[in-house]
Parts: structure tokens; sequence; C-alpha cells
């Protein structure tokens, strides 16, 4: 884990992404990783420095947006001037299609992995909070995908927000528990994800003791192994590889995957092979929903420019501090120490170890597993 303390503080006005102030220096080859980071992958390569017609028209074409802003109007958090940026980023699970392989149908898409991504003001450090699928939180009133109101319920599990009304509802839940104002929402399908990785050619992983899961369709013992994007998937996907079977060893897999994923970009030589550059870009930005401000290749690079002095090094991953919800002995509910969580990305500050020590997604069953 990168240890925010340093270098990170609020101040500043906000700016966009990749807005001129003054000239950046090129940043270091282990960096340009973080522009594949999110889940997204291909924000940095949309023009690919040559074949603008064609090329651009094609991949803006691949992307699809929501309007996110004009949905919720004014309903929603202050948009704090500090210069950090909060990004909801989540992982879909339709069980439909492409997905059916991994799960049955359950009748509506799903939200499979939610997590929160803070960028301190200066895009230099980073911190992000995994949401647990199964925590109980209030939702609040969401429009659904067939224009119907469903009303605000005090209790829901978290992903049911994304299964009743899609982006917009996953947003206004995410706003309504953390008092945030999210600036942009990224999506990526997990078919489109198996695809994307096996584009690049794989990644790297060092499993410190087997993982085996029917459900997910993986089976790796101990070592290192270059996996492809059936094995990627199965193993950000897998509950019952590792630990109780529960979200939180998980979530530990996926953000141990996140950081080798963003390590090992650098070897893959994209810079050096417009084509390749040219095929990843196609593939990942067909799995890709954002928010209407970012659905152009433009602006998405001009995101991504904005992060690329981000690497995994200087990312903070952590869980919402959780523990067993009262009601139901197989969910979970957020600490009151979440709050603090939520205090410190508001203020822009690091998170407090004090607020994640109890939480059980703080040390699982799971940790150090996937290196």
């Amino acid at each position: 884990m990168a240890d925010e303390s340093r270098g990170t503080r609020a101040g500043g006005r906000r700016r966009r992404p990749g807005g001129p102030r003054g000239r950046r220096r090129k940043p270091r080859e282990r960096r340009k990783g973080w522009r594949i980071a999110l889940w997204t992958t291909t924000a940095l390569v949309v023009l690919g420095g040559s074949g603008i017609g064609y090329a651009y028209f094609k991949l803006n074409g691949n992307l699809h947006g929501v309007d996110i802003n004009s949905a919720l109007g004014t309903d929603r958090p202050d948009n704090v001037d500090n210069g950090s940026q909060d990004i909801l980023v989540l992982g879909s699970d339709s069980r439909a299609g492409a997905n059916g392989q991994y799960g049955r149908d359950e009748g509506s898409a799903r939200s499979d992995t939610a997590m929160i991504v803070h960028v301190y003001a200066g895009h230099k450090k980073a911190s992000v909070v995994s949401i647990p699928r199964d925590t109980m939180v209030p939702r609040p009133e969401c429009r659904t995908r067939d224009g119907k109101v469903s009303p605000a319920v005090r209790r829901a599990q978290f992903n049911d927000a994304y299964s009743v009304g899609g982006a917009v509802c996953a947003v206004k839940t995410v706003e309504a528990m953390t008092g945030i104002r999210m600036d942009h929402y990224l999506e990526v399908d997990f078919a489109g994800f198996q695809k994307l990785i096996d584009k690049l050619g794989g990644v790297e992983v060092t499993t410190t003791r087997p993982i085996r899961d029917k459900w997910s369709h993986l089976n790796l013992p101990a070592g290192t192994h270059r996996l492809d994007g059936e094995q990627s998937l199965g193993l950000v996907r897998t509950r019952h590889g590792v630990g109780d079977g529960s979200d939180l060893g998980r979530i530990k897999l996926q953000q141990a995957f996140i950081k080798a994923l963003i390590d090992q970009v650098k070897s893959v030589g994209l810079f050096t092979n417009p084509a390749k550059l040219y095929g990843i870009a196609d593939t990942a930005t067909k799995a890709l929903t954002t928010d209407s401000e970012l659905a152009s290749v433009d602006k998405l690079l001009s995101f991504a420019n904005g992060l690329k002095g981000i690497g995994s090094g200087d990312m903070h991953m952590t869980t919402l501090p959780v523990g067993p919800d009262l009601l139901d002995k197989n969910r979970v509910a957020p600490l009151p120490q979440a709050k603090q969580v939520w205090k410190a990305l508001h203020d822009d500050r690091p998170i407090p170890e004090s607020a994640l020590k109890d939480g059980e997604g703080t040390k699982t069953d799971a940790d150090g597993v996937v290196r």
C-alpha cells in the first residue's frame, strides 16, 4: 500500500485533467501503467497519434455514455472545489450473453465490483475504497430502467442499486452514503474485460497458495502465472477459491490484480506498436460505459493524461470498514468508522488507519495470496 500521508494535501482550484498548467516533464516509464487503470485501460490510446479519421469515429462510436448530471439534477452533494476528483468504478455482471458462462442469469444486471477512486489534488496520489456488494445500505428513490419510480428503502444490498436503476441509481446511492459528489462514472463489462486482457497478452501474477474454484473456472497452483483473459476474469470474480467464500476475500484479489495490471502494462509495447494500440482501444471502448462528460475519445484522453503521474505504488487500496449485519448474518453493514473514511476523502486528506483497523475487510484470509 502507498503511504498517502506524504505529499497529499488539499488546496488549489479544481481543473479538468489534462488542462494546461505549465509544461509537464515526461512521466517515468513505470507510471504509464495508470493510464490503463480503473479497468478502462484505453483512455490514453484513443487517437494513437495517427489514423485520426476512421479510428476516431470508430472508437467514438464504441463508447456508451450516461447523462448522470441531467438525471440527478441538483439532488446531489456540493461539488467541492479543492482540486481532487472522485470516480465511481463498477464492474458490471449482467449474467447474460458473453457473461453467461460465469453464472446463471438472475433476472437483472448487477454490479459485481464497486470502487470509489479518490484522486488527490495535484494528481500524484490516489485512494481506492472497495465497497463489498453485500453491504446493507439505505437506497434513495430511483427511477427504474423502464421509467418507473422505485421508492427509497432503509435497507438494501449495495449492488441492488445498479440492478434497480443502472448507473444513475448506483451513483445516487453512493453519493447518499458518502456525502461526496462523484465527478465521473466508469463501468466495465466483464466479457469485455476478458477480451481486453487477451489483447494485452495476459497479466503476470504470483499466487502463494493454490486457488481452485469450479464456479469461476479457475485452477491455479501456487507459483507465477501469466493469466489470460478467462483466468483473469475468474480470479477477480472468485468467491470460493480463497478464504471463507465471502466478498471480502475476493476484493483483496481484485486489488492485487489491478496493481499487477498497472505494473506490467509498460512491458506490453503499446507505444511502439500502433496496430496493437488500436486493437486494445477498440476492444476496451466496446466494454466501457462512462458518464456523458467522458463519452468521447478526446475527453477520455484528457482524463487519462490527468492521471499519468500516478503509479501503482501511489495508490492506497482499502476496503470500506464493515462488520456483520445485525439482521442478516450473510450480509455486512458499514461500521461507524466509515464516516471517517468519507470525511477524509471529502476533505482531500489521507484515510486514517484507525478508521480501517476494525473492518472485517482490512485483514482477510486472502491477504498475500496474489502478488
